[in-house]
């Protein structure tokens, strides 16, 4: 009973300065994080606050200093006719927005879904051992090296109708029966959108997934196979798992980069309404039609959505692994 006693308080003085050093650790952190803190509200939180006001506003590129406050005007407004009858005016009720904000949600789903599948194969096949790999790692990367603008530009010419590489190899192998307007054509210019950015971001989430796997234990695949598990069901029910977390990073990274895409579109389809993103019209109203207001309404809803999508999809990763956990 006496060594109980004598125990209970240094155990109790243990937890004591176990607390302190946690309680250091965590104001050594908010002090190293707070220049990086400040530096986010003055390059991207006060943009994002004037834009956001602005939304509220009759602003134009002309006239933004004496912008008169109009409320949710730019959203949506009732508009009276002389007749009588009712209009509805507005972002909310726009088509334009609406395709946009289609063509954004198509594009981002297939674009992140095709490069997660693709590049969680690319990442299984750098992880293996093989001859050369250093070189073949380095090699893969390139595409995702290159300049977007250049990426496009380059693309570009490849898909040309007239001079493009792509419709000259179809047409030599039979694979087409005339040239295609690959990015001047509705119904194929989401398509070639898509072929590019696929090709440009695939090495982007391999990296990410690759070194997912490198963290995976060796031991685990030697255990495996001495208990006779077929590989299919090792990727299912050892690599899956274990690289989830790094796949969960790679795919919300590469879903912000989609839902926000601008510079490929702009440069690929400039004027294609079946391409047209959130981006790329909040864009043109902003400084091609001088609808600043309106333009930051665009962006104002651009951003709730993609903070939206992204808290959802964080919400239902958190939901559904760690309940299947327990």
């Amino acid at each position: 009973m006496a060594t109980d006693v004598m125990a209970e308080p240094v155990v109790q003085t243990g937890v004591k300065i176990k607390s302190e050093l946690m309680q250091q650790r965590v104001r050594a952190a908010q002090l190293f994080l707070l220049p990086m803190l400040l530096a986010l509200a003055v390059v991207a939180g006060w943009p994002l606050l004037r834009s956001i006001y602005f939304s509220f506003t009759d602003a134009s590129l002309n006239n933004i200093d004496g912008a008169e406050w109009i409320g949710f005007g730019n959203y949506l407004r009732v508009q009276t006719l002389d007749s009588g009858a009712v209009r509805y005016r507005g972002l909310l009720v726009d088509p334009a927005w609406w395709n946009a904000v289609w063509n954004t949600l198509r594009f981002a789903v297939l674009s992140v879904s095709l490069e997660a599948v693709l590049g969680m194969l690319v990442a299984l096949v750098l992880n293996a051992e093989f001859r050369g790999r250093g070189i073949v790692r380095a090699a893969i990367l390139i595409p995702w090296a290159i300049p977007t603008i250049v990426s496009a530009k380059m693309w570009s010419w490849m898909l040309n109708d007239q001079f493009g590489i792509l419709n000259d190899l179809g047409m030599r192998l039979g694979l087409l029966s005339q040239k295609v307007a690959w990015t001047a054509t509705a119904e194929t210019a989401m398509t070639a959108v898509l072929i590019v950015d696929i090709w440009k971001t695939t090495p982007f989430m391999a990296l990410l997934i690759l070194a997912g796997l490198q963290m995976v234990p060796k031991d685990i695949y030697e255990a495996a196979e001495i208990d006779g598990v077929h590989p299919v069901k090792q990727f299912f029910k050892i690599t899956l798992p274990l690289v989830r977390p790094a796949l969960m990073v790679a795919i919300i990274f590469r879903l912000l980069d989609a839902l926000r895409i601008f510079d490929l579109i702009y440069v690929l389809t400039p004027n294609s309404s079946a391409t047209k993103t959130m981006s790329v019209l909040a864009r043109e109203n902003l400084f091609d039609f001088d609808k600043f207001a309106y333009g930051s309404a665009m962006s104002t809803l651009l951003f709730l959505i993609i903070a939206l999508l992204t808290i959802l999809y964080i919400w239902l990763g958190k939901v559904r692994f760690d309940g299947g956990d327990r």
